[in-house]
């Protein structure tokens, strides 16, 4: 078997023993079931030092004996596998009319999945939803808290006093304070924050489309439109967490300029059809419209594309991803109709004949896609080696 990583050397074990821990974790489950040796050549380590991670991981609860498998003439190789129960996390995202929580196991297989409406977005009522939700989670789970690795959260951007506050999709009253450290003081765990495209990102090299790649473009279809940047692995956040606030960029569209996510996100559509007379609560609603293709929706769908054009060839020259991915709570009917339709720009980096991923890709779609990203989150920190402490 050939393993294809991105090499990172392991660091001196008496130095950073959880660093390495890291490395043999990941090479494990980019696999899902491998050898000492191969894992020796995936991390750098020496085969005894991955000896001896592999014993204590096994005594953590992390690992599992996988069976063994024929190595030609040599004897059986022992397999292991991350234990799906090994540890637990909570995802969970913030929005300014409903909290939403998902818990997942060590692996990422969703277990289970919560909606509470709020009643305002204040701090205190806020916190005391998020906290009722993870004790209620971890009771219909069975669960110790201790078993929790810690809990994301997903908040909109922008974090922080910006010139963009006052957006519609933001969440008002949480300009000030570090959203982490509050958290954290709440719920008792390890908390990371990030808004709701890199979280949705990250989700998506853990389990989706963009899993084994290191540097690519995530478009997120919320409220508004926000943009996940992973370079080398790691999400790429900015000086004060804003990076990717793309939504808020001027394209244009019939001849005329426009903000970005005023042509393209879940609030533009709902926007341009209610102009139309046609209401639109949910998902379901644009995907039944779609299915009877409705003139209007369609009509929205073309302005979608024209400016996701002018922004393909912003992020691709700016950036140079392997790929951009869309996703996020938007229907995969009408994501595949955007990308079907969007004119790739020839001018771009990206528009080069050794590709091996196309440039524009459909990802994970759907109402629980940034809250699954949020547990991802916690469970990218147990399994990437270069580590960034929690906010």
């Amino acid at each position: 078997m050939v393993i294809t990583l991105k090499p990172q050397l392991g660091a001196n074990p008496e130095r950073a023993r959880s660093h390495n821990k890291q490395l043999v974790l990941r090479a494990i489950r980019h696999v899902g079931a491998i050898g000492r040796a191969e894992i020796a050549r995936a991390s750098g380590l020496s085969t005894q030092a991955v000896s001896n991670i592999i014993s204590d991981l096994l005594g953590e609860g992390l690992l599992i004996e996988q069976g063994v498998r024929s190595a030609g003439r040599g004897l059986p190789v022992q397999q292991y596998a991350i234990k799906p129960d090994g540890g637990y996390a909570l995802g969970v995202e913030v929005r300014p009319t409903a909290v939403f929580t998902a818990l997942v196991d060590l692996v990422g297989t969703p277990l289970l999945t919560d909606r509470t409406p709020l009643r305002d977005t204040q701090k205190s009522t806020i916190l005391d939803t998020v906290s009722a939700q993870c004790t209620q989670t971890l009771s219909r789970a069975g669960i110790g808290k201790t078993a929790l690795m810690g809990a994301g959260i997903v908040m909109p951007g922008p974090f922080g006093e910006t010139g963009l506050t006052g957006a519609q999709s933001e969440l008002p009253g949480w300009t000030g304070g570090d959203p982490a450290e509050i958290f954290a003081n709440a719920l008792g765990l390890p908390v990371f924050v990030e808004n709701d495209a890199n979280a949705a990102a990250m989700a998506e090299r853990m389990n989706g489309v963009a899993r084994g790649l290191d540097d690519f473009a995530y478009l997120y279809f919320g409220q508004g439109l926000g943009l996940g940047l992973v370079h080398d692995g790691q999400v790429l956040q900015g000086a004060f967490g804003n990076a990717g606030e793309i939504g808020h960029i001027s394209v244009v569209v019939d001849g005329h300029a426009v903000e970005l996510e005023s042509a393209t996100s879940r609030l533009s559509v709902q926007d341009y059809l209610a102009r139309k007379g046609v209401s639109v609560t949910d998902m379901d609603d644009l995907t039944r419209l779609y299915s009877s293709a409705n003139r209007h929706l369609f009509d929205w769908l073309d302005q979608a594309a024209q400016a996701l054009s002018a922004a393909l060839s912003i992020i691709e020259n700016l950036f140079d991803p392997q790929t951009v991915i869309l996703g996020g709570a938007m229907p995969d009917d009408l994501l595949d109709h955007m990308i079907t339709r969007a004119s790739l720009p020839t001018r771009s980096v990206s528009n080069r004949p050794d590709r091996t991923h196309p440039r524009l890709m459909r990802g994970t779609s759907g109402r629980m896609t940034a809250t699954l990203g949020a547990a991802a989150l916690v469970l990218h920190q147990a399994f990437t080696p270069t580590i960034a402490e929690a906010r």
